[in-house]
């Protein structure tokens, strides 16, 4: 009778909001070029030849695990921490002649771009930028217009969690990740000794949520099933 608004947010206590910044290289930069450059910073760990973790770096004004704001009530965090603790705060990608910055709000985009533009200097142009709120994400896999600032009841509360989740896991499947020897879960699924560290995986994650108190919470009523099916290994859930 009387929902809530829904509040989603990074583990910094930003509002969470689905950032692309893509930085056309320069007519004369290479890969190689990008990848030196990104290799000197301390700040991203490199997962393959194209991929880097930007992660935060322990100081106070670091942006690390006691970054930001405090915890909204009605709230809930989402966070990507690497095997060693470590607070993602953004992905980097090589395509096409082009430098991804992906992150999960307006502020980390803003401090990922600065970064990037200071390292980069001359190797790259100016950057174009995406945006996509949780509920356009919503909008968009249903076809309704968006609704910035709604009460939600709590079924709507799930859907938006779940949608979100769908997104960042089918972006996952095909990222290196370094539990699985810093291969993507897909690659891994290809071989026995992938498939085992791939089922490993999927049991973390649905354990994790089997942790969770408040068995109606949304993140706890989330299904990651279709990754087993996805991957091909349903066989082997147990």
């Amino acid at each position: 009778m009387h929902p809530r608004k829904l509040a989603i947010q990074n583990a910094g206590g930003d509002e969470l909001l689905f950032c692309n910044a893509r930085f056309p290289f320069a007519e004369s930069a290479t890969d190689d070029d990008i990848r030196s450059a990104l290799n000197r910073l301390p700040e991203l760990r490199q997962e393959s030849a194209t991929f880097w973790n930007w992660v935060a770096i322990d100081s106070p004004s670091s942006g690390s695990h006691a970054e930001g704001k405090p915890k909204q009530e009605n709230s809930q965090t989402f966070v990507s921490i690497l095997d060693d603790g470590s607070l993602v705060l953004g992905n980097i990608e090589l395509k096409e002649r082009s430098l991804v910055l992906s992150t999960n709000s307006k502020a980390r985009s803003e401090r990922g771009r600065a970064l990037l533009a200071e390292s980069l200097g001359g190797l790259v142009c100016v950057p174009l930028i995406e945006m996509q709120t949780v509920e356009q994400l919503t909008a968009s896999r249903d076809s309704r217009p968006s609704s910035p600032s709604v009460d939600l009841p709590a079924v709507e509360q799930r859907e938006i969690v779940h949608a979100t989740l769908d997104k960042h896991y089918h972006h996952l499947l095909d990222d290196p990740i370094p539990v699985l020897g810093n291969v993507s879960p897909r690659t891994a699924a290809k071989t026995k000794k992938g498939r085992e560290k791939v089922v490993a995986w999927l049991k973390t994650l649905e354990n994790h949520t089997a942790r969770l108190a408040d068995r109606n919470d949304p993140m706890a009523t989330y299904d990651v099933t279709w990754l087993w099916t996805e991957l091909g290994v349903s066989d082997l859930r147990r």
